[in-house]
């Protein structure tokens, strides 16, 4: 039987400012609140916490438009100025349509208008983009946290997804360092006997979607700590979420 699963958000860790070691702030949030972050625990952040932290927050009054965003935008009803700055995060445009602009963003993510949004961000007319690599993000948060807590465990940045075929949005991994993002149960047998020929368990994204059931958006809990899964924590950062993205030769909708 498998060990329960416990979720605790980690509060108090305020706004946080370009160049904040988020590791740091994480480790004295759970010390303050009681908790030890353990090597068989996962830390879950949230993707504004870490693009705050890695100044990736624009402005949208010091863009200048280019014609490509300026024609997308009119014909999508979007202001230029985001149109401009989705752009020099996309490898490609897959859709843009019926007011929607899903891109694939220079890290190879599929997602509407490149993952740039403005919740959460103080002051208005600012957005924030995502990290530039946010495998590079999980393991420096992961190495922060070994620097203060003398432990490693697995981390995963979440950010707010929608999802082809459902209705609403699920927090999935967009970077992760020391967890098994991918379990592949190909080849393996059921309980029945049958081998398994097309289950692959998303692992980080299940962890960032429980994380997200303790850090409702409006509350200002950047984190969580994710107890139960240290099946899936391992000593080597791994290959991040970047094992989670499907290749384009399978995709059937790119």
């Amino acid at each position: 039987m498998s060990a329960p699963v416990i979720v605790v958000p980690l509060g108090g860790i305020g706004e946080i400012a370009e160049g904040a070691r988020i590791g740091e702030l994480i480790a004295a949030a759970a010390t303050g609140g009681g908790e030890e972050i353990g090597d068989r625990d996962v830390v879950v952040v949230s993707q504004k916490a870490v693009s705050k932290a890695e100044g990736r927050v624009r402005d949208l009054a010091a863009v200048a438009p280019s014609p490509r965003a300026r024609e997308l935008a009119a014909a999508l009803d979007k202001d230029p100025r985001l149109v401009e700055l989705i752009l020099g995060e996309t490898r490609r445009v897959v859709r843009a349509e019926r007011g929607v602009l899903i891109v694939e963003t220079a890290s190879g993510l599929v997602c509407a208008n490149a993952g740039i949004d403005a919740s959460n961000v103080p002051d208005a007319g600012r957005v924030a983009l995502l990290p530039a690599d946010p495998d590079a993000s999980a393991r420096r948060i992961r190495s922060e946290l070994r620097a203060a807590t003398g432990t490693a465990p697995g981390v995963v940045v979440a950010d707010s997804f929608g999802r082809p075929w459902r209705v609403g949005q699920v927090d999935v991994a967009i970077g992760s360092a020391g967890i098994l993002a991918l379990d592949d149960w190909r080849g393996r047998r059921d309980r029945g006997g049958r081998e398994l020929a097309a289950t692959a368990i998303a692992i980080a994204d299940e962890v960032a979607a429980a994380a997200d059931l303790v850090r409702d958006k409006a509350s200002g809990t950047p984190a969580a700590l994710v107890r139960g899964l240290g099946r899936h924590v391992t000593a080597e950062d791994g290959p991040g979420a970047a094992a989670l993205l499907r290749a384009e030769a399978d995709d059937l909708f790119r």
